[in-house]
């Protein structure tokens, strides 16, 4: 073969190879949201993919795919290409408690590589507004003389809102029936329409809820009432001190992700989150951005660790 052929080869299998990943990104990026439009993952990853896109110039495409807990969404990352153009938004339940849930779930914590903490939720029990307790001791008496007849609405078994549910049921004492959504925005809807209860959510899906009349909210964990809704007494105020939980939402690609890729999109990430605009949004929705040192992957990393352990021994092995 001469040197021109020789050139022209070598010049069609560049052209056919992927991008190199220092050149990442050159199209869009998917990002699987686990649940259904409207949840608190579901609006936290619209407000972070819209930033992140406009640092990386390239847009942030969020793809809802809800079931399973969530699961079905980690599952699909888990065997995406690893190139960083499928990457996805999980939380303590699909990526720590779903372990200690699902005995044949499709995924490990070995699957996937951290991209970097995004954000902190504040986890609310709200009620129907004609429920006849209108605080939280009244709600509690009221379960506890009416042994599981209350039900509270989640967004899937191994959700962080099922998380929720489970740990203020421990702490409150209460034998409550649980009923499965795929997300949290259904579940909000039927509580709106009367068809439950009550719902185990997070601010930043429930707070607009809670400001607008249309549900009552009775406690937030959390140190300090909410600014979104101040009405709401937190666990501490309202006598329930031991319920004490905190949500999060990270951002995690297919293990063999290229570390270029990573490093741009934790890059990103970080600039995504201290933009006045995401700052403003995550303070309009209750929710509390991640501090510089949680954005990096491996204190995302730790953080997966330590949660999975916890929901090991709290939940047990998988049934």
């Amino acid at each position: 073969m001469n040197l021109v052929l020789r050139l022209a080869a070598v010049a069609m299998l560049a052209g056919s190879l992927p991008a190199a990943a220092d050149d990442f990104p050159t199209r869009p990026v998917t990002m699987v949201v686990p649940f259904a439009a409207g949840g608190t993952s579901d609006v936290i990853a619209r407000v972070v993919s819209e930033q992140m896109g406009q640092v990386l110039g390239q847009r942030l495409i969020n793809e809802n795919v809800p079931g399973a807990g969530g699961t079905t969404a980690l599952a699909r990352v888990a065997r995406a290409v690893p190139d960083g153009y499928m990457i996805a938004i999980g939380n303590v339940g699909t990526n720590a408690a779903a372990y200690a849930i699902y005995p044949e779930i499709k995924y490990t914590a070995d699957d996937f590589v951290p991209i970097g903490l995004a954000a902190k939720t504040v986890p609310v029990i709200a009620v129907r507004k004609d429920f006849p307790a209108t605080d939280l001791k009244s709600f509690i008496a009221h379960a506890k003389a009416n042994p599981g007849k209350v039900n509270l609405g989640h967004a899937g078994v191994g959700s962080s809102n099922y998380l929720i549910c489970k740990t203020f049921m421990a702490a409150a004492g209460i034998d409550v029936t649980l009923v499965s959504y795929r997300g949290a925005a259904p579940a909000l809807n039927d509580l709106m329409g009367g068809q439950v209860d009550g719902v185990c959510d997070a601010a930043a899906s429930v707070s607009g809820a809670i400001q607008n009349g249309l549900v009552r909210g009775l406690v937030v964990s959390a140190p300090h009432r909410m600014r979104t809704i101040p009405d709401v007494p937190t666990a501490a105020e309202a006598g329930l001190p031991e319920w004490q939980q905190q949500g999060w939402n990270a951002l995690f690609a297919p293990k063999g992700t290229p570390q270029a890729a990573i490093d741009k999109l934790n890059a990103a990430l970080r600039k995504a989150v201290a933009s006045d605009a995401l700052q403003k949004r995550m303070d309009d929705l209750g929710s509390i951005p991640a501090t510089e040192e949680e954005m990096s992957p491996a204190a995302a990393g730790r953080l997966v660790a330590a949660e999975i352990e916890k929901y090991r021994k709290v939940l047990g092995p998988p049934q």
